[in-house]
This record gives C-alpha cells, sequence and structure tokens, in this order.
C-alpha cells in the first residue's frame, strides 16, 4: 500500500472505536450496550473508571448482541420495511391463544375505578391442566377453561409500575377463603371452575378494590416446557426436607432442575412445613429462577435460543383477547430497563389457618392486605415495599 492509500491513523483509530460501540457524541466514550442499562446509572459526565480492556471488549460484544437481537424482534414493527423479521415478529405474537369473555360483564360501576397512570395489573392463573389435554391426549393447545374441568391452581397479581421500571408477583394462595359472587365464600381456585376467567377476574377484584387490567393463563406442564427451553434453572434448597407421602425429599444445597424436576418443586406442598403457604413461596423462588436464567444465560442474545423461548410461549400462554399484538410489542420493549433486582415476589398478607365446613382453608390478613391492594392500586408500590422488605410475607432468599 503505498503512502497515498494509507488511511491517516487517526481516522482508523475513529473508525474502529465507532465499530465497537465506544464512540459517542463528541468522541465520549461509552460503555457496553445492554438493554438492561438504565440511563440513570450511567456516569453523566461521560467518565468511566479504568476496567482491564479483556473484559469490557467481551461485554461490550454480549451488549450489542442483546440490544441487536432485541430490536430486531421487537422494534422492527415500528419500522417496517424488514418482511422477514417483522412476519417472524408477527408470527410468534400471533401464536400466543387469545381469550374471549375474559372480562365480568357487570356494569361499570360494579367494578373498581381504573386509576389513570399508575401502571398495568395482570392476573396471572396457573392450572394443572388445560381442560381437555388429559383426556383428548392431543398435543395441540386445549382451550383455558371448561365448566367444571379444573380450578386454577395458581393466582398472581403482577403490578408493572407506570415508570416500567420495577415489577411487583403477589401470590394468592389457592386455599383463601373469599366471597365468590353468585356463589357465596369458598376458597379462591373455586372461582375459575364455576365460572371461568371472567368469574376469576371479577372475584379478585371485588378482593382487592383493583381494576384488572389484563389477563395470562399457563399450565404447569407449560412452566416444564419454558424451563426445558432456556436449558434448566438452579434452585437452591436450604435446609433438606424429608420425603412425606408422595412428596419426595429434597437435599440442602443447589439443584439444576430441567422442567421435569422443576414441575415437582413448584407442585409440591405436602412435605412442606407451612403447606399452600411454603408452596407458593416455591412457585415465586422458580418464577425467579427463570428470569435470572433467561437474563443471564445468553438466551436473549442468541437467534436459536430465542426462537425457542419464543416459540415456548406462543404455545403455553394464552392471554385476553384485549391484548393485541402491538400491545405485546409494546408492554416487551417498555420494559427492557427492568433489572432482576426490581421485580419483587410476596404472599398477601397471611391472617392464619382455619377449618371450614371440614376444608382447610387460608385466612388472608383483610387490614395488611388493604394497605398492599392500595399500594397496587395508586402505583405506590416502592413506598410499600420500603416499609415492608422484611416481612415474612415477602419472598426471600432461603425458601424451603
Amino acid at each position: 500500500m503505498t503512502a497515498e492509500e494509507r488511511p491517516d491513523e487517526a481516522d482508523q483509530d475513529r473508525a474502529d472505536r465507532a465499530d465497537r460501540g465506544e464512540a459517542g457524541q463528541d468522541g465520549a466514550d461509552r460503555g457496553p450496550l445492554s438493554i438492561f442499562d438504565r440511563d440513570d446509572e450511567q456516569d453523566p459526565s461521560g467518565e468511566h473508571e479504568d476496567e482491564d480492556e479483556a473484559d469490557a471488549a467481551p461485554r461490550r460484544r454480549r451488549g450489542r448482541r442483546l440490544l441487536l437481537w432485541t430490536l430486531a424482534v421487537l422494534l422492527v414493527l415500528f419500522g417496517g420495511g424488514f418482511g422477514a423479521l417483522v412476519w417472524t415478529a408477527e408470527h410468534y405474537a400471533s401464536s400466543v391463544e387469545r381469550i374471549p369473555n375474559a372480562f365480568p360483564t357487570v356494569p361499570a360501576s360494579a367494578q373498581p375505578t381504573a386509576v389513570p397512570h399508575s401502571g398495568q395489573t395482570f392476573l396471572l392463573v396457573g392450572l394443572d391442566a388445560r381442560a381437555d389435554r388429559a383426556t383428548t391426549g392431543q398435543d395441540a393447545k386445549a382451550p383455558a377453561w371448561q365448566v367444571g374441568a379444573q380450578r386454577s391452581d395458581t393466582m398472581m397479581l403482577m403490578h408493572i409500575s407506570a415508570d416500567r421500571k420495577s415489577v411487583s408477583v403477589v401470590s394468592i394462595p389457592r386455599d383463601t377463603w373469599v366471597p365468590v359472587p353468585g356463589h357465596g365464600k369458598a376458597k379462591i381456585n373455586a372461582a375459575y371452575s364455576w365460572g371461568g376467567p371472567a368469574l376469576m377476574v371479577q372475584t379478585v377484584q371485588d378482593l382487592t378494590h383493583i381494576r384488572i387490567d389484563h389477563l395470562a393463563v399457563i399450565d404447569w406442564n407449560g412452566f416444564r416446557a419454558l424451563t426445558d427451553a432456556v436449558g434448566g434453572v438452579d434452585i437452591t434448597v436450604p435446609r433438606t426436607i424429608e420425603a412425606k407421602g408422595d412428596a419426595r425429599e429434597w437435599t440442602a444445597g443447589t439443584h439444576h432442575m430441567d422442567g421435569a424436576e422443576a414441575l415437582l418443586y413448584v407442585r409440591e406442598r405436602h412435605g412442606l412445613p407451612n403447606g399452600d403457604l411454603d408452596r407458593t413461596k416455591r412457585q415465586q423462588n422458580f418464577l425467579r429462577a427463570l428470569m435470572l436464567r433467561t437474563m443471564n444465560s445468553g438466551t436473549l442474545s442468541s437467534p436459536a435460543k430465542l426462537t425457542g423461548l419464543l416459540g415456548t410461549v406462543g404455545d403455553v400462554v394464552s392471554v385476553d383477547d384485549r391484548l393485541s399484538n402491538s400491545d405485546l410489542y409494546d408492554l416487551a420493549w417498555s420494559l427492557r430497563a427492568v433489572r432482576p433486582d426490581g421485580v419483587h415476589f410476596m404472599n398477601a398478607p397471611f391472617g392464619g389457618f382455619d377449618t371450614v365446613d371440614g376444608q382447610s382453608v387460608v385466612l388472608m390478613d383483610d387490614g395488611a392486605a388493604g394497605v398492599l391492594w392500595d399500594a397496587i392500586r395508586t402505583d405506590r408500590m416502592d413506598d410499600y415495599l420500603a416499609q415492608h422488605r422484611t416481612s415474612a410475607d415477602t419472598l426471600g432468599d432461603n425458601v424451603s
């Protein structure tokens, strides 16, 4: 190469830096790109602490891949013109089954008033199995509900803050004794069996005075598939739990669980000291482990893993028919800044056990629960958690 053909060394250096994602405005260095980096955590001066270049380069590459694949799946829908990618994103969103008539038809005056600018609240319902899967033996997705076919195994309220920086997940134990509209008092999981999603939503709204924005239904077999799609999860059992009846023994230590073992973990309750309460904490602990595995295993930055995960979600999750494909894209993109420590799990405040008509039931502490429901309704969960972070109802690190 002649001297005339040789590029200016300063220009070449700037080009190399741009390729690595380091060049920002006015040549200021930027840190590695990541959809989980929040603006308020970056140094406003543009200066960063020195770090070993060998460690920094892989982080930059991982950050770029994570950003690019997230943009490919989500952002492309807003710009259009990328036919194959648009089709792929639309395909996966459309594969999520919609549930018709998922909300109560009672007058608006009889339902909680929606509070503007207070985030969104989802009701998450987990089932032992979909209505006809056990009887037909078919792999096709079965209807989410048939009259009397099954009771909801798990109920969780998931509140997403208006600023999209935090998520709060509150479990309501399935044996909680509550009024079910039109049926008197019963265990809360009976509502799904008697009236499907609409009665379940109405029962939870009447209990909490929180307006439910959307509903998602999944059976635990679906969680098994999701676990396998990310390569299993790591769950630590703090102390050995002896076998009891049909319940297996769980030895103390960290277990790498595939879908089948994780399903045993979340469904078991007879060997646990606090029965259904410990079971809900196990379910939350599993969801936390699944979330961490998804974020940390390279799933979001690997085309093959991401495709497999999206395909599995479409196969096992159903949502209400008010949640359009564009709503799903918007929701996923808006949550890009949420970090694992911004997701909080807890049980509805516990008021004790009781026996009613020969049934073992869970009682809610209505006074304490009222404070929690009000915090969700008015989007003040950060304040609530600051005051109740050490509560026994909040999920800790040591889960039986």
